[in-house]
């Protein structure tokens, strides 16, 4: 490696790194981050790989980097760099006679990545939004992480928003001693902020910029799936989508079926992928998928390769900018349309990693068992019928790749499913995730709680997986 680019500060979101790589034909980049983790000396310390396309490294660079990693001879050290982090510019430094010079560049860390938004979005008419006779308050929460510089450059300097409108702006190492992770478990400073009807849109950011929340007036909740499938029905608002078309769209496994109702009404193919945007990259760089999404509060599009919450913020106030109406009201819109996906999330934590893989193990010999198929629950007035069952592999559209044993579902009759999935991305120990989703049409039962719909669903995934007998917990950790 002869040249290094560094943000400055060294300071970058994640999606910045991918714009810079894919701007200056980078070989790749290195990302050190907590992510949405608790950070600090006690906290996570993640390092994530990204190719030349910006993008996470897939499995067969993962696999060729440890397997060169186990025949190193020899590796180069600069004995002399010092490097201020704060001063822009490039800096050259000797390297024990290897490369000469070997040259480290401090880049404006908003800088590329503002460019880019310019690009993409219709920044008067957003800037009318927030500043306009018809303005609205927003409240946008950065949680200590990253996404600091850019809040305040972007959304206060360039788009007009006040400079109040910003809060947890300051990058802190431990991120102020809260896990940085935009929902209403963590990110309650927003969520107070915004039930007192003062704001009409607010939005809080993961420590590395990709994840996000969206909040409208009186704290209205938009969970991740449906901010997923409402952007897919408002893509006409954002001027990169008018000039590029939409060729497909991307959702992970877990992530609600909100997104297929709208791919259906659009005609565009939806890929189901694992967990993990390596996958959703590969669909991106072959043409096929123009918009993706997680329901871990990650989304993004094809202008770059990884999830990018300051993206979807946009895209969100472009959309209420065009439509002008409230975060609640576009929502509401939505599902009558097409319909409420009621969904959950619920976390169990810190598991014993043993435990924890027995629950799956015999989960999966449980439903995917032949008598399992076509069994009825009963569930106080509800029943629900197994339609099918599987263990998800998904085969690459684009080289093939299979990948095997993605989490466990179960789909009824009703289109209702229960999935279970084991996370690769937990801080500590092991973490079973469980999610469900009911599907409901009539717009005039659109108004429960997530939660009461779905107590049927979870009391079905708690008998047949026995996580709490197994596991001694009450209940899950997080629910999102």
């Amino acid at each position: 490696i002869g040249r290094l680019v560094i943000g400055q500060n060294g300071i970058l979101s994640t999606p910045a790194v991918s714009c810079i790589i894919r701007k200056i034909k980078a070989a790749g980049g290195i990302i050190l981050t907590a992510s949405h983790s608790p950070g600090g000396p006690g906290g996570e310390f993640g390092v994530k790989f990204e190719v030349a396309n910006g993008g996470p490294a897939p499995d067969i660079v993962s696999d060729k980097i440890y397997q060169i990693s186990k025949t190193l001879e020899e590796y180069a050290i600069c004995p002399d760099l010092r490097v201020d982090l704060s001063r822009l510019g490039r800096q050259e430094f000797d390297l024990e006679n290897k490369f000469k010079p070997f040259r480290v560049e401090i880049v404006d860390s908003v800088d590329i990545y503002l460019n880019l938004l310019r690009s993409i979005f219709d920044f008067n008419a957003i800037r009318n939004l927030l500043t306009g006779p018809n303005q609205i308050k927003i409240r946008i929460d950065a949680m200590n992480g990253v996404m600091g510089p850019y809040v305040r450059r972007i959304l206060c300097d360039e788009l007009g928003a006040p400079a109040n409108s910003a809060i947890n702006c300051i990058p802190l190492e431990d991120f102020g001693g809260q896990p940085p992770d935009p929902n209403l478990t963590y990110a309650t400073a927003l969520l107070e902020a915004m039930r007192g009807g003062e704001y009409g849109f607010g939005a809080a950011f993961d420590a590395d910029g990709d994840r996000y929340m969206i909040l409208g007036q009186n704290g209205f909740f938009v969970n991740a799936s449906d901010s997923l499938a409402i952007i897919a029905a408002n893509l006409s608002c954002i001027p990169y989508f008018c000039q590029m078309g939409v060729r497909g769209f991307g959702r992970s496994m877990p992530t609600s079926t909100a997104l297929d109702k709208v791919a259906k009404v659009m005609k565009v193919p939806v890929y189901e992928t694992p967990t993990g945007w390596r996958y959703f990259s590969n669909l991106m760089d072959s043409g096929r998928c123009s918009l993706c999404g997680e329901e871990s509060f990650g989304t993004g599009s094809d202008h770059l390769r990884e999830k990018d919450g300051l993206w979807a913020v946009l895209v969100w106030l472009s959309i209420l900018a065009a439509r002008k109406q409230s975060v609640e009201e576009i929502v509401r819109d939505h599902w009558t349309k097409f319909g409420r996906h009621y969904y959950c999330r619920f976390d169990y934590e810190a598991l014993e990693p043993r435990t924890a893989y027995f629950i799956m193990r015999d989960l999966e010999a449980l439903i995917t068992d032949k008598s399992f198929s076509h069994q009825q629950f009963a569930v106080g007035n509800n029943i629900y019928s197994v339609e099918r069952t599987d263990s998800f592999e998904y085969v690459d559209p684009v080289d093939g790749t299979v990948t095997k044993r993605q989490g466990l579902r179960i789909i009824f009759s009703d289109a209702s499913r229960l999935i279970f999935r084991m996370s690769a991305s937990s801080h500590v120990r092991a973490t079973l995730r469980i999610y469900a989703e009911s599907y409901e049409k009539d717009p005039s039962q659109h108004n429960k709680e997530p939660q009461a719909v779905l107590s049927p669903l979870i009391a079905i995934a708690l008998k047949i997986s026995q996580i709490h007998e197994r596991t001694g917990r009450k209940g899950p950790t997080v629910i999102t």
